[in-house]
């Protein structure tokens, strides 16, 4: 498999200090029960476990996919996952995740 270094961009970036663009690509890699408790306005839940080339298809390539999760650990892991698929995608990871946000006063949703 070929895989292009030069090309493939993670980048990191407090929550707390992210301007969540309209229309941004927004992953919570944890569980869907924990994502259930609350997430990010906008955020989409992908399970660190379903991570797949499938779901790189659903994103345009030319699109940052932002990666979070509940207090940083698991997004790291997920980035360097999704980097391994595709090397020339820029992937963002969400530093602090969803408690940093919780914490700043950033809204969360709930599904019910």
């Amino acid at each position: 498999m070929f895989t292009s270094k030069e090309c493939a961009m993670i980048r990191k970036q407090e929550i707390t200090t992210f301007e969540f663009p309209e229309n941004a690509i927004i992953w919570d890699v944890r569980d869907a029960s924990s994502y259930a408790e609350g997430h990010v306005k906008g955020a989409v839940n992908q399970p660190i476990a379903d991570l797949g080339a499938d779901s790189l298809t659903q994103v345009p390539t030319d699109q940052p996919i932002y990666i979070l999760c509940g207090g940083g650990s698991k997004a790291p892991r997920a980035a360097e996952k999704l980097e391994e698929l595709d090397g020339s995608r820029e992937y963002v990871i969400l530093m602090g995740g969803t408690r940093a946000a919780q914490a700043a006063g950033i809204p969360l949703d709930q599904n019910s």
